[in-house]
Order: C-alpha cells, then structure tokens, then sequence
C-alpha cells in the first residue's frame, strides 16, 4: 500500500490510501465506517495502523480494495503532510559513504577558495578530522537524533532559517519501524520494517561548519522548523520487495542536480536496526533515515539553494518529494 496522511476539511488529520496511480486518495478512517460502522479509530492514523499490526494492514486493504466512493479524496484537493507527522521518534544515519568523502571534500575546497592561492591552501590542508569520520563510519553505523516536530510533508514550503545564508537539500529514503524491536539480530531486521519513504534533510551549511567542530553533531544546521521534510507517502515493504536497488536523484527547478542509488550503502536499514536496537527498545513508527546518497547535495558540488527554488527529490518505487523554498521577505542573517 501507498498510505498517506491529509489533513481533512475541519484542519485534523487523516489517514489514507493513494491509488489510481497516485491521483486519488482513500480516507481509510471513513471508509471503515461507512464499510463497517463503528468509530474506525483503529485506522484513524498512520501510526495506529501500524501499531495494529498485520490485522490492521489487512483491513486496510480491504476498504482499499472496495473504495466507496463517499471517502475518497481527488489528490489535488487534499493537503498531503509527512506520512506520520509528527514521528515519534526520528534518527538520520550516515549509510553513503561516497557522500561523506565528497562532501569532506567540497566544504575544504570552499575553504580553500577563500584563501589568496587556493591551490597551496588545499594541498597543505590537514585531512585527519575527515578521515576519523570515514574510519568510524566504516566501523559501525552512525546517527543523530533529529528534531521530530520539525516535520512536514509536500504541500508545506520548506522556510529559509534567518541565521542562514547557505541552505541545501540532502536526498535521503528511510525506513519506519513496524513493531517494537530489541537486540535483533541483523538476518531478522528485515521483518522490523514496515514500509519507506523519502527524506528531505533540509541543512544550513554555514551553521554546520561552525558547529560541527564542537563534535557532538548537528544541531542549529538541521534543527530549524520545516527542516525535515517527508513523503509523499509511506510505501509498505512488501511493494518494494528490494530497497537496495532503487535509483535516486534530485532536481532544482527541473534541472537535474545529482543521482544515486540505495545499492550503494554500507550499511543498510537491517544493519541499523540491528546497531540501534542493542540493549534499546525501538517503537513502531519510530523513523530511520538512510543519510544523503552520494551525489545527493547542493553541497558535493558548491550549490546553494535560492529562495522560491523547487527542489524534487525522486526515489524509484516511492515517488516525488517536491518543495518550495520560501525564504520570509523580513528574514536577515545575523
């Protein structure tokens, strides 16, 4: 299934279904009413359909199967958010080992090139920082922690941070987890995951550079609102019965920026939950990113976002993420 979370006539939200090819949208709460009678709260969200479990999914499949025609929504006529909004927990991890490497690369380029002879400055650079990165990262899987209610989905504008003057876009896919999960092993994980999405990392580079030497991760540089971006749906794993094969890529303004595809990670969703879940209970619902795909930043290449740039990032099998970037007339960088 394709499920998606709209927010309805009154302003609430509500769960739903995509279907004929992403154009329309089945209000599952109402259509189990008017199918089943009853208050149908167990499909009133996201989340509560995943922590219904199996029984859940089916019935939802069901009313999807049978659509009356009272609950369902024309595509743009509904407000689409993130497909749980907020997450109730989120962690974006580094699985992209060629973004790591580029991206070291281009921030000590940039720095080079405000220097008089660029050339000597990037030669005589020191490069141990960025290669402790990389040997950790090889090591094991690494995360932060990200700011859940900073989540929002397609039809919301992404708004420029006032303290930033650099801001990017990261192209990501992620997992949600489907039922509580501890100390799995990895040949299991797979059966911890309910279903993908797409991740828009939304980050302010100019803060990172500055924060990031104080080594305990990203915070100013990604904890704005409308920082995370998401969707437009949750895919179920059993549509994409191979998420290390999907080509990724990101446009601006129709204008293709990089590509990548989930092959290329090092460590995969399974691989992360098995890491995460050591001695440490995970939730359903809980989501996991998989960190910007090699190629996958403004960043990789010393490409900056402009306000009311449209930036579309494509994953196969899940969809178009699309979102304007809005930055508020008033805004100033202090």
């Amino acid at each position: 299934m394709r499920l998606v979370t709209f927010q309805g006539a009154d302003g609430q939200q509500r769960s739903g279904a995509f279907f004929n090819n992403d154009q329309q949208v089945l209000d599952l709460r109402q259509a189990s009413q008017l199918i089943r009678g009853g208050d149908g709260l167990a499909l009133a969200s996201v989340q509560s359909l995943i922590e219904g479990g199996d029984e859940a999914l089916a019935e939802a499949r069901a009313l999807l199967s049978r659509s009356p025609v009272e609950a369902v929504r024309e595509r743009s006529q509904v407000k689409l958010l993130a497909p749980i909004q907020p997450p109730i927990q989120m962690r974006d991890c580094s699985c992209f080992e060629l973004h790591l490497r580029q991206a070291f690369a281009a921030a000590r380029k940039g720095r080079a090139l405000r220097t008089p002879d660029p050339e000597a400055t990037l030669a005589a650079m020191n490069t141990r920082a960025d290669d402790r990165v990389i040997d950790t990262f090889n090591r094991q899987p690494i995360y932060y922690k990200c700011n859940r209610f900073a989540t929002i989905g397609m039809d919301d504008d992404v708004i420029w941070p006032s303290y930033s003057s650099m801001l990017d876009f990261e192209l990501e896919f992620g997992c949600y987890i489907g039922k509580r999960a501890k100390d799995v092993p990895r040949e299991k994980a797979r059966d911890y995951i309910f279903g993908y999405t797409i991740f828009n990392d939304i980050s302010a580079r100019d803060a990172q550079a500055i924060e990031m030497g104080g080594m305990l991760g990203p915070a100013k540089s990604k904890d704005f609102d409308t920082a995370n971006v998401m969707g437009p749906c949750l895919v179920t794993v059993d549509e994409l019965p191979d998420p290390y094969n999907l080509t990724m890529i990101a446009r601006v303004n129709g204008e293709e920026w990089g590509r990548g595809n989930t092959r290329d990670m090092r460590w995969q969703f399974e691989d992360v939950i098995a890491h995460i879940s050591r001695s440490e209970t995970l939730h359903a619902g809980e989501f996991l990113g998989s960190g910007t795909v090699g190629n996958g930043c403004g960043l990789e290449q010393l490409r900056y976002l402009k306000p009311n740039d449209v930036v579309e990032l494509e994953v196969e099998g899940i969809g178009i993420l699309r979102s304007r970037i809005l930055r508020p007339a008033t805004a100033t960088v202090a």
